[in-house]
Formats: structure tokens, C-alpha cells, sequence
């Protein structure tokens, strides 16, 4: 039971001021039921006990069975359900997009749920600067995210940061977050959205506001030829131009934006770690790592083919 309290993933971890409202609210439901379920058993046990027999009116028996009824079916749940609102409604409140006159707007970060993975756009005046499964946030300030999706129902949830919101395909819903303090943290799909939802995990860094700034610079200059993988490029754009997107090469939309993904921390979604050769792995198993998803196996590329594009990937890091 312990084990829940802490990790990248827990309510009871808090990051944020929005995740600690929430993490209250939660301390605050488990007395105010604990207690109402101590009572109830408490009321169910008194009423076992043998006790002399009363005699009662007609009238008298309706009196006693009114109070129970009015005590414990409309007082009780009345007022258990108006202190749930006390706490509930200012917690949720306070996840709004809402800026008050005189503030500064806050940082814009859109994200769109895809079957099964996570579209990260910036936007910019200089253009919008595009990544996947890897979301990067200034630390210290408040951050709107603007939620949509691309295919069915998500939900995009960072627990360490705040509360969940569903993402709708034509619909783009709003939260505001915040992280304390520089550092890093999990975030899950929480709805259901196919085989694969329980591998549709989200990264997501907290970066202060001067790397953050450099961060994104960095992916807004092109990237420098490569002659060493000239090969590699030319099997991209034969093989894999249509669906990804690669900047300065490619504009393929139906897969996941790779123009860094050579810097990221995992591949598929968090279903394996990004290191020396994973990409190579990942091109030639995917379907057997991630059953379902949309890539095409490639059983019609040479193992070389996909060794000179997992290395030539894996350098594409801003």
C-alpha cells in the first residue's frame, strides 16, 4: 500500500500546486469516508446487540424509522456531498485556464493523442516546433496545455503535476499546470483507447525557463547534412518520407515528428528505453514490441537497410 505514495505516477507525490490541491482533496476524502464508514459499522454492530424489547406505537415506530431515514439517507449524503463540493470545485477551479487582468498569459503547449502515442507542439512566432512522447515545460510557472485528438478518447495526465482532462477528436480542452521545480515525470493515458493504451506513456521534463528557451531554439535550426549518412536519408525518404515527419527533409504527418528523436528518453511510447542499436531493434520488432500499432513491419527491408536508418536516427539530436 506503501508503494503508492511516491513513484513518477502518484497523486500522493505531489509536484505542483494543482497536484497538491488534488492530493488534499484526496487526504480529505479518505477521513471524512473513513470515518463515515466507522460509523456505519459502528450503527450496524449497535444493532446486533441484544437489548430488551420495547413496546412502541404505530406512530411512535413511523417517528423512529423517519429520523434514520432523513439522518442517514438525505442529511448524512447532503452534507458529506456539500463538503466534497467545499474542497472539490476551488481544486478544479484552480486548473482553469484563466488569466486575470494585468497577468501575463502563460506558456502555450498543445498536445494531441494519437493511437498510441503523444504530439507535442510548440507554438511559436518563428514557427511551431513539433516533437513526440516527450514533453518539455518551463519550471516555475504556470503552463496551458491545449488538449485535442487525432482518432479516439484520451485523457492527458501528469498525477505529479494535477488532474486528468479527456481529450476529444474536433474539441480542444484546456488545464493549466505547474511544475515546482526542475525535474522529471511520468504521464499516462487515463482513458481507455485500444490494445495498446496501456502502452501510451508521455515523459515529460521540467526544464528552467533559460534551457527551456534553449531547448527550443535548438529545435528551430535546421539540422546539418550528414554526409556520413547520405545512404540512410535516401532510405528514409524511399521508405519512411510519407508517414514522419523530418525537418528540412520530410513532412509526413500520420506517424510520430523524428526530427529529434535521437534525444529522447524512450522509443514507442515508453515501451523501451532509447540507447545504442534500440532504434535498429525497435524498426525490426515493432509489432512484436507493440502489437497493433500502425507502423508497417518492414519484413521487406535487409537487416543493413535498418541498422544504417536506426544509426542515422539515433543522430538526430538537436
Amino acid at each position: 500500500m506503501l508503494a503508492g505514495c511516491s513513484g513518477d505516477r502518484s497523486i500522493l507525490d505531489p509536484a505542483g500546486p494543482a497536484a497538491r490541491d488534488v492530493a488534499w482533496l484526496w487526504w480529505a476524502m479518505l477521513s471524512g469516508f473513513g470515518l463515515v464508514f466507522v460509523a456505519v459499522v459502528v450503527a450496524w454492530l449497535a444493532a446486533f446487540r441484544p437489548r430488551a424489547h420495547v413496546e412502541r406505537s404505530p406512530a411512535e415506530e413511523r417517528r423512529f424509522s423517519l429520523r434514520w431515514i432523513l439522518g442517514g439517507g438525505i442529511v448524512l449524503p447532503g452534507v458529506s456531498i456539500l463538503a466534497l463540493l467545499v474542497f472539490g470545485v476551488p481544486t478544479g477551479q484552480r486548473m482553469l485556464p484563466v488569466t486575470l487582468p494585468g497577468e501575463t498569459p502563460p506558456q502555450v503547449i498543445e498536445v494531441v493523442g494519437h493511437q498510441w502515442w503523444w504530439e507535442i507542439r510548440y507554438p511559436g512566432e518563428q514557427g511551431d516546433v513539433v516533437t513526440a512522447n516527450h514533453l518539455v515545460m518551463p519550471a516555475g510557472e504556470p503552463v496551458e496545455f491545449h488538449v485535442t485528438s487525432a482518432d479516439v478518447i484520451h485523457a492527458f495526465w501528469v498525477p505529479r503535476l494535477g488532474g486528468k482532462i479527456d481529450m476529444l477528436p474536433g474539441r480542444t480542452n484546456r488545464i493549466r499546470l505547474e511544475a515546482d521545480e526542475p525535474g522529471v515525470f511520468g504521464a499516462q493515458c487515463a482513458e481507455f483507447c485500444g490494445v495498446q493504451h496501456t502502452h501510451m506513456h508521455l515523459h515529460v521534463e521540467a526544464l528552467p525557463r533559460e534551457e527551456y528557451e534553449v531547448w527550443l531554439d535548438a529545435r528551430r535550426s535546421p539540422l546539418p547534412e550528414d554526409e556520413a549518412h547520405a545512404q540512410a536519408r535516401q532510405d528514409f525518404i524511399q521508405h519512411c518520407a510519407g508517414c514522419h515527419r523530418v525537418a528540412g527533409l520530410s513532412d509526413g504527418e500520420r506517424g510520430p515528428d523524428l526530427s529529434d528523436i535521437g534525444s529522447r528518453a524512450t522509443l514507442g511510447a515508453g515501451v523501451m528505453a532509447m540507447e545504442e542499436g534500440a532504434i535498429a531493434r525497435w524498426l525490426a520488432t515493432h509489432q512484436s514490441l507493440k502489437p497493433g500499432n500502425r507502423m508497417p513491419s518492414h519484413d521487406d527491408l535487409e537487416d543493413e537497410t535498418l541498422e544504417r536508418l536506426g544509426a542515422w536516427l539515433e543522430n538526430l539530436t538537436p
